[in-house]
């Protein structure tokens, strides 16, 4: 199953996520299918960044994002 979530990047206590389309069995951190943006939670708001087409793409060829993404692309939705 091919799903979109997050990679951690970033240092210790101040990470950085890339939001990311990947085969659910592989870890967290290795290498993915395709990239579709980043949140950066430690600015003041977070910086969220999003592909929403490229995320709709995927979508609908079948990948499951996880909640948090699902919030995130949400939120970037808006913003746009």
């Amino acid at each position: 199953m091919v799903k979109i979530r997050l990679k951690r990047l970033g240092e210790k206590r101040h990470p950085i996520y890339r939001i990311v389309v990947t085969e659910a069995s592989r870890a967290r951190d290795s290498r993915a299918i395709d990239e579709l943006g980043f949140y950066d939670p430690n600015t003041e708001p977070a910086t969220i960044k999003v592909d929403i087409a490229k995320a709709g793409e995927w979508i609908a060829k079948g990948a499951q994002p996880t909640t948090v993404v699902k919030k995130l692309i949400k939120t970037a939705a808006k913003g746009n």
